[in-house]
Order: structure tokens, then sequence, then C-alpha cells
């Protein structure tokens, strides 16, 4: 019988969890998810093959759970961020700085690349995380046309645009000492790319 981490089987479940997620964390930062296997990963972890085919099947699997804990952890995150901005355009920059460092440190392969790689059912899982932040965006949007300091003639259009600007990777794919301001640039821009007053945001 496996050893049991932590007293209890609960805690033991926690902590396999917890040190899995490390690994693949760290593995997806170094080398990408076309590389991780579950045997490199329970190596790492420092956890037994058999404990992480009893928590996760195949690969997949271990993906979808991870991008879940990931996105719960962000989302909670996010709103008390955004609870304490005040109007629609600091909570805006607050949203833009907080996505733009969650791509700086959360590695997964770009949406199509990412399609090819899972089952359409596991790649659905994945992608739905996506909704509550998104809403999350298009709320504050909506409050900015509200108050007449975003531009709304296509509300729809302006969250798609900020949306995509947030996920390049070129924003963040740069040396360490540089991503601070390479953010803060951006999150200048995506102010100013909403903005109704030209040069402001």
């Amino acid at each position: 019988m496996p050893k049991v981490i932590g007293g209890s089987l609960v805690a033991h479940r926690g902590e396999v969890r917890a040190r899995v997620f490390a690994a693949l964390r760290e593995q997806l930062y170094e080398r990408g998810f076309a590389s991780v296997t579950l045997s490199g990963i329970a190596a790492d972890a420092g956890v037994g093959r058999s404990s992480i085919y009893n928590h996760f099947p195949d690969r997949q699997s271990l993906l979808v759970a991870f991008v879940e804990h990931e996105a719960e952890r962000y989302v909670t995150d996010l709103d008390a961020g955004l609870q304490a901005a005040g109007s629609p355009t600091e909570r805006l920059a607050v949203f833009a700085r907080m996505q733009l460092q969650r791509l700086a440190e959360f590695h997964l392969p770009p949406g199509q690349a990412l399609a090819g790689a899972l089952d359409p059912s596991a790649y659905r899982r994945i992608a739905a995380h996506a909704d509550p932040i998104t809403g999350r965006l298009t709320a504050i949007v909506a409050d900015g046309i509200a108050a007449g300091k975003m531009a709304g003639r296509d509300p729809d259009v302006l969250v798609a645009m900020v949306a995509s600007a947030l996920s390049a990777r070129q924003i963040v794919d740069v040396p360490a000492d540089e991503l601070p301001a390479s953010i803060e640039s951006a999150v200048g821009i995506v102010r100013r790319m909403v903005s109704t007053e030209p040069g402001k945001g």
C-alpha cells in the first residue's frame, strides 16, 4: 500500500495534488505541455507512479484538473483585486495587469495548439474557464460605457479587442527584469484603447 502523506487519506490526497500541480507548473514553464509525462511528473513531485495514476489516469485529466485548480484560485484573486479598485478605468487596469501577470506565469500552448493536443471534451472543459474571466471584463466595459469613460459603439468588439491584446505573449516573453515595465506599458495602451478621450486612459 502506498505511503500516506499527511496522516489521513484526505490530507494525503491534498498533498499529492499540491505536489503534482507544483511539478506540472514547473515543467510547463520549462518545457511545455508536449514534453509532460505522468511518470516524469511523479518523479519530480516525489510521489509514486501508482499514486499519481490513482489521481490522474492520463496527462489530459491532469492538465484539466490543474487548469480548474489554477482558474479557481485566479478568479478569487481577481475578484479581490477588482473589489479594491474604484472606477471602471481603475478596474480595467487591475484586470489587465493581473491577466498579463497570469499569462507570464501560466505556460499552456495557445488555443489552436492546445485544441490539437487534447480530445474535444477535455479542451471544452479547459476553455470553459475563460468564461467567468471574460464576464468580468464585459462588466467592467459595460460600467465604463455607462459612466461615459469608455467608447461604447460596439462593446462586444471592444471586449474582444482587449482580451486579444491581453493574450499577446510578446508582452510577457521578455527578460524578468523588464517584465514589470512591459506590463505597465501594455496596461497604459489598453486604457487608452478603450478611452473616450484621445490620449487619455
